[in-house]
């Protein structure tokens, strides 16, 4: 726990307009990608969120943790590993083979948690679309 925050996974509270990876994505689009995974949120004691990650998951063998962020002004006081910490320790989430993610700059972070390198990324593929938000038939 982080004195003076507090985590909630309820999406009605939650507000993905501060995060980098919203930018360009519709609102329809955030709005079911949010209905469609289980959220977290950290929120102030005033209500202001600073904090969000989204898992991607069947509840049975297999989780993606995406869209990890954390706001400026709120890093460096523990709210990420906290954040993280309440994730790994849910209970829908103690019988998952396999959790993935991706990151640019946090490897350390992740690390902490039991992270690794892909054992066999030549097992692993993407179709990866970056400018598909930019297309006018988006909904």
């Amino acid at each position: 726990m982080v004195v003076g925050y507090k985590i909630s996974s309820d999406t009605k509270q939650m507000d993905l307009s501060d995060s980098y990876w919203a930018k360009g994505v519709s609102l329809s689009t955030m709005q079911t990608a949010v209905s469609n995974s289980f959220c977290f949120g950290v929120f102030t004691d005033a209500g202001q969120q600073v904090a969000f990650a989204r898992m991607i998951t069947d509840y049975a063998t297999f989780a993606y943790l995406a869209d990890v962020f954390v706001l400026p002004e709120h890093r460096g006081k523990g709210v990420s590993k906290w954040l993280l910490q309440t994730i790994i320790d849910d209970p829908k989430l103690q019988k998952l083979r396999q959790v993935l993610l991706a990151t640019n700059d946090a490897h350390n972070l992740y690390k902490q948690f039991g992270f690794s390198a892909l054992a066999s990324p030549a097992l692993f593929m993407e179709l990866h679309r970056p400018d598909i938000y930019q297309k006018k038939c988006n909904t």
